[in-house]
């Protein structure tokens, strides 16, 4: 339900942008908002996760979430919109540091590495979202009605599923001693920056695909879409495959391949700005960053020296920095060369990765 909440407020954008009457400059600066929200929890989502434990937190702050997405309809200034984005952004965060905790547990209960499903559920979720949002949208459906239908299910999905999670991560005395932020440090520290390069690349396909396609590939505005589809459908059957790939590859190995995948995927459409390698292009783009986020948050989720809910704070903390400034970041360059040369410069991040893994040894 979080990646439906996502997309229905992805998929409003344009409606919010045409309401208000912002220029894509206003625009971008009122989307710094929403990850501005979720990167002030860093401060405190950690020692929250492992006081309360991973369930209680799920249980206060996924129908925070939903209700938070209904405050958007309500802006009619563009400072509104990021106030509400900054709530938006922090109830998001917590409720995802919450979701990877307990997805770490729910490998440590099953013997499994199932985070990345966990994560193509997302993935799911953003979809249907998106398809749903197209539905309502057709139906000339208002925004405010539309975002408390998200929240209505959201809330009943809760309702009828927070009581099933696992009681596995328990409070954390030892924990509770430590100090209220620590700043990650070794493997921490390359886990983050790994996150980062692969959220840098989500980041930009998330905003800029769909303009890619439309302004380099040059397809009409209607078909644009084909670039964001591609690059979603990639994503989420490469995490449902994760599990797989994993067994037979090594966590280590498939960060490594994966961040060779992004590499060659983004030099293919931009070499081969045509349709059809475009589209190759940007569904290994959607391959390859799959299952990095999963199994960055799994390793660091499961290291003993730090608890699960910290762990993970410390690297998506990182890696929550490449939405803030990735996707600005992209329409600077754009806007001083070509779209076309800054999407090259994000297939860097994908040969980074790669490198950086070969400095990480406690991957098996």
């Amino acid at each position: 339900m979080q990646g439906v909440c996502f997309a229905s407020w992805a998929s409003r954008i344009p409606t919010f942008k045409a309401l208000m009457n912002l220029n894509d400059a206003e625009l971008g600066s009122i989307l710094f908002a929403l990850p501005a929200g979720q990167i002030m929890t860093m401060f405190f989502s950690a020692k929250l996760t492992t006081h309360f434990g991973s369930k209680k937190m799920l249980q206060a702050t996924a129908p925070m979430y939903a209700i938070a997405l209904t405050f958007l309809a309500l802006a009619t200034t563009g400072w509104q919109l990021a106030a509400f984005l900054v709530l938006f952004g922090i109830t998001g965060n917590l409720c995802n540091i919450a979701l990877n905790t307990q997805g770490v547990a729910g490998e440590n209960y099953y013997g499994k590495p199932i985070m990345s499903s966990f994560h193509g559920a997302w993935s799911i979720g953003n979809l249907t979202g998106a398809l749903i949002a197209l539905g309502l949208v057709n139906l000339k459906l208002g925004m405010y009605t539309h975002f408390w239908i998200i929240a209505a299910i959201s809330l009943t999905n809760v309702a009828f599923n927070a009581k099933k999670l696992l009681n596995y991560n328990k409070p954390d005395t030892l924990a509770e001693k430590t100090k209220f932020f620590t700043m990650p440090q070794g493997i921490l520290v390359l886990l983050g920056l790994i996150a980062f390069c692969s959220m840098a690349t989500e980041g930009t396909m998330f905003d800029w695909s769909a303009i890619y396609f439309e302004d380099v590939v040059k397809l009409p505005h209607n078909r644009a879409i084909i670039g964001y589809a591609s690059f979603m459908f990639m994503m989420a059957s490469g995490r449902f495959l994760g599990v797989y790939l994993i067994g037979k590859f090594g966590r280590k190995n498939l960060l490594q391949i994966s961040g060779a995948i992004i590499s060659i995927g983004m030099a293919l459409a931009v070499i081969f700005p045509n349709i059809f390698v475009a589209i190759i292009g940007f569904m290994l783009i959607g391959l390859g960053v799959s299952s990095i986020v999963p199994m960055v948050y799994s390793i660091a989720g499961n290291n003993k020296k730090v608890p699960a809910g910290k762990a993970i704070t410390m690297v998506s903390s990182i890696g929550y920095f490449a939405f803030l400034f990735g996707p600005p970041l992209i329409g600077y360059i754009s806007q001083l060369s070509s779209l076309r040369y800054s999407f090259g410069i994000i297939s860097v991040f994908g040969l980074l990765i790669t490198f950086v893994i070969t400095k990480i040894k406690e991957i098996n």
